[in-house]
């Protein structure tokens, strides 16, 4: 006796793929430095792109993404009314902003616009006609909007990016050292700076970059900003070298200027 041929069952469904997180990368007032030390990243960065969905990057791809971001890496620092209110908008759309870099961080270079007169710098740069271009006071992008995490340096150092993608995927804080850049010179079995007659920010900046710069001969030039109490190992290099504490200042000041904004009523996020 035949018997009718029952229906082939169809296969499982296989689990649908978690969605990659969305992430993108801006830029504003930067030498694009930070961006470049990414795509630097080598065969790491294809190990980085596994784990996440790039849907904007300037720097690398022409795409636009119109929707919300998971992550967005902001590179750069904040001077005119229309770079702020581009900001706050990235920011709404935005689960997690990285500011990357000392433009975006502490202000960087840009910051020392800080020390003019704004109409001064403003007629220095676009002439008689300056009054046609806006310009503010430069601000790092924390004192605009709210920022999740921090990666210091000018320009970023690559193993801290890493860490950094893997605490903020994971949703865990990632927290900038704070001990002076001198801990990993000695680590690294440099000679100090001002052993050598050379005035050097090391005691004063924030490690996390493996004293990059001394073990290259140069000098650190405070780009991570300062920490948060310096210790009386710096007050000894003052006193021992006989320093003015208004040179250490002037020679922070070149990435660091925008930190008094931080001290301003009503600045910051």
């Amino acid at each position: 006796m035949k018997t009718a041929n029952k229906p082939a069952k169809a296969p499982a469904k296989a689990p649908k793929a978690a969605a990659k997180p969305k992430v993108a990368f801006f830029d504003f007032a930067s030498c694009e430095g930070c961006q470049l030390q990414i795509t630097n990243l080598g065969e790491t960065l294809l190990d980085i792109l596994g784990a996440i969905d790039v849907v904007e990057f300037r720097e690398a791809i022409s795409e636009k993404w119109d929707k919300d971001y998971d992550v967005v890496f902001i590179e750069g620092s904040i001077g005119d009314h229309h770079a702020e209110e581009r900001l706050k908008k990235i920011r709404a759309r935005a689960k997690v902003l990285i500011a990357y870099g000392a433009c975006a961080c502490t202000g960087g270079v840009n910051g020392m616009k800080n020390s003019f007169e704004l109409d001064e710098i403003r007629q220095s740069v676009y002439g008689k006609d300056y009054k046609l271009f806006d310009s503010t006071p430069t601000k790092a992008v924390h004192q605009v909007v709210k920022v999740d995490y921090f990666i210091n340096g000018c320009p970023v150092y690559a193993p801290e990016i890493l860490e950094v993608v893997k605490h903020a995927l994971r949703g865990l804080p990632y927290t900038v050292p704070d001990n002076p850049v001198c801990s990993e010179c000695k680590l690294n079995e440099n000679v100090c700076m001002y052993e050598r007659g050379v005035a050097c920010l090391g005691p004063w900046t924030r490690a996390g970059c493996n004293s990059w710069c001394v073990n290259n001969g140069n000098i650190c030039y405070g780009c991570r900003g300062e920490v948060s109490n310096p210790s009386k190992a710096a007050q000894d290099v003052i006193t021992k070298y006989n320093l003015k504490p208004e040179l250490i200042k002037n020679k922070f000041d070149m990435y660091n200027k925008c930190k008094e904004n931080d001290q301003k009523p009503g600045k910051g996020k």
